[in-house]
């Protein structure tokens, strides 16, 4: 798949996942990859707030992409998140096979488009959440 990371089209949401060829609904993208951790170090993370790139495949496994810009998939934003644009939907999803996580893409996607991902209500709850205990939402 040739991906490409630049200037996401979600205002403030910095870098975006960018596809440089057309891709066909229900293919995997990319594997979501980093370090990988426990449940007790996923949860120490969060705990501190050091959990931008955090991901939970199950209790006895998880990956934090914070450390690994290499790894292109953290770049992927989700459209339906903080910062939302007219017309710009998510494409993909999280998909979870084995001991891997993928982006999925849950529709054709275009040569150039960026890649969105559905990063969950459980996720944006969350994030709200803790906003407010912070006074900024």
């Amino acid at each position: 798949m040739a991906l490409i990371v630049k200037k996401s089209r979600l205002p403030g949401c910095g870098k975006g996942l960018f596809t440089t060829k057309a891709i066909r609904k229900d293919s995997k993208i990319i594997e979501y990859r980093g370090e990988i951790i426990g449940y007790n170090e996923y949860r120490r993370r969060a705990r501190n707030e050091v959990d931008q790139y955090l991901f939970f495949v199950r209790r006895d496994l998880c990956i934090d992409a914070m450390h690994t810009p290499q790894y292109k998939a953290r770049y992927a934003n989700d459209a339906a998140g903080l910062t939302r644009v007219k017309g710009i939907r998510n494409n993909s999803d999280y998909m979870i096979f084995g001991d891997k996580c993928f982006i999925v893409a849950s529709r054709d996607i275009k040569a150039g488009e960026e890649i969105f991902v559905n990063y969950t209500d459980h996720y944006w709850n969350y994030m709200k959440k803790r906003m407010k205990k912070k006074k900024l939402l």
